[in-house]
């Protein structure tokens, strides 16, 4: 069974989620706040010796055509610093639509009073691994 963290990147916040490759389910874990962003790399180092996961999964924000936006490469930048400061194996994911889909699915079970920014980047983390999953 593989452990794996998922990250919703943003420059306010960045989301994350956790799951495994067994039953191909996540849940929301956290949002790390981010200074144009940059995370606090301690927060999310304690979370990464918390749960010791296998590997890690980035979401690549892209266009609907599938082509770059400027986020793109900061998406891909943290994805990187990930890999060079804690050694893990990180792959990127597609996550076109996650946040409508995350703010649909939350207002679905808890009304507009749910729809925290924070709550939305971590459930945006969840379908980011599970269509992650989904791709494996």
């Amino acid at each position: 069974m593989a452990t794996v963290i998922a990250f919703d990147f943003g420059t306010g916040s960045i989301g994350a989620a956790i799951g495994q490759d067994i039953t191909k389910t996540a849940r929301p874990l956290t949002a790390f706040k981010a200074r144009d962003g940059i995370p606090d790399w301690q927060k999310i180092e304690k979370v990464l010796k918390e749960w010791q996961p296998d590997y890690l999964v980035v979401g690549l924000p892209l266009n609907m055509d599938g082509t770059e936006q400027p986020l793109t490469e900061r998406a891909k930048k943290f994805a990187n610093r990930l890999h060079g400061r804690f050694g893990y194996q990180v792959h990127l994911q597609d996550e076109r639509l996650t946040t409508v889909e995350a703010k649909s699915h939350i207002f679905e079970s808890g009304g507009y009073r749910a729809l925290n920014k924070g709550h939305v980047d971590a459930t945006s983390a969840v379908i980011i691994l599970e269509s992650w999953f989904d791709n494996q």
